[in-house]
């Protein structure tokens, strides 16, 4: 397995000059988190001075990259091949977005932990920890049936909410997962699913009105959610702590796959996660990049060995975006689209 490891992240270093890490408070000590939360930490962008050409020419190849696809999509040159393929992936996107929530659901319940690791049920829900564990899971198992998914996606909105106003601004991180609530609160629990088989689930007439009201609005809800997520770990732990970013690639020898100063590493990461967020955000390539981000998120699940839960919502909602594709509000969905062909990256 470590050969495994080696290999593939010295294939990666040849595609791109950093990698969308995972969240560093995840592979990192608590101790070391508390002292890159508490250290001066560096300017990112600072790396730039003396690294130009790695710059520029990284910038460049990623350039090309872009322009390829994007011109891909302005001439629909893949339609014919793939385009009705990934038209009938649409239908998965639903059941894999409300399986992804269920499964992260249980994930919470059986680490008593609230999104991440550093988020704890007992700073949480305190003498109800065990409560809450067993009521998350038996949440989890409900929703990945698709029974009384919306009744308890609302409730999770009110979760969210609630750590909104321990946490502060911090839960931005997570905005995946509250992008998915809403998503399951407007939508349910969809064909596949009890409650479409026993009609069941069914919201009181004032909430049923407003889920009516937002259901054209699912899809770029969860999209804007998971973008904005992605991009604001990735200015947290890659700008604002860039501490954090830089300890990950010392103590864990990035550099040995990477071979560049630790913090033009960062630079790169911060980059790439944020631009890849961005891209998702205002609907750019929007299949293409969920495949980047779950390629790499790949990588980084080998590398460190994380919990299998944490990074649960990114490849589940990755790839339901992927089999969606582009909604009429996102960028190239509105601008590329001609008749009932839309762009197939």
């Amino acid at each position: 397995m470590s050969n495994l490891r080696t290999y593939l992240l010295a294939a990666a270093a040849f595609l791109a000059p950093g990698v969308a890490f995972a969240h560093e408070v995840y592979v990192l000590s608590p101790e070391t988190v508390r002292a890159a939360l508490a250290a001066d930490s560096p300017n990112p962008f600072t790396a730039y001075i003396g690294n130009e050409y790695h710059f520029f020419f990284w910038g460049l190849i990623s350039f090309i990259t872009m322009s390829t696809i994007l011109a891909a999509s302005a001439f629909h040159l893949l339609e014919r091949r793939i385009g009705p393929f990934l038209a009938r992936l649409k239908r998965f996107a639903h059941p894999v977005a409300r399986v992804t929530v269920g499964i992260c659901l249980i994930g919470f319940g059986t680490s008593a932990d609230l999104f991440g690791t550093e988020l704890p049920f007992g700073d949480i829900f305190g003498p109800l920890t065990s409560v809450m564990q067993y009521i998350f899971v038996m949440a989890g198992a409900a929703v990945v049936l698709g029974f009384y998914t919306r009744y308890i996606a609302l409730i999770l909105i009110a979760i969210y909410g609630y750590a909104v106003c321990l946490f502060g601004s911090y839960m931005f991180t997570y905005t995946d997962h509250l992008g998915a609530y809403f998503f399951l609160f407007a939508l349910g629990s969809g064909t596949w699913s009890i409650d479409h088989r026993a009609r069941s689930g069914n919201l009181p007439r004032l909430f049923n009105s407003f889920a009516r009201s937002i259901q054209p609005y699912a899809f770029v809800i969860l999209r804007l959610g998971f973008g904005f997520g992605v991009m604001f770990a990735a200015v947290y732990a890659k700008f604002i702590h860039s501490e954090l970013a830089l300890q990950t690639v010392l103590q864990h020898n990035l550099t040995d796959f990477f071979p560049f100063e630790p913090l033009f590493i960062v630079l790169g990461a911060l980059i790439i996660e944020f631009l890849a967020g961005l891209m998702i955000f205002t609907g750019i390539a929007i299949r293409w990049t969920g495949l980047f981000l779950i390629f790499w998120l790949t990588l980084s699940q080998i590398y460190f060995g994380e919990l299998w839960w944490v990074h649960a919502v990114l490849f589940g909602i990755g790839f339901a975006i992927f089999c969606h594709g582009y909604d009429r509000f996102s960028v190239e969905g509105h601008v590329l689209k001609r008749g009932r062909r839309e762009p197939v990256l």
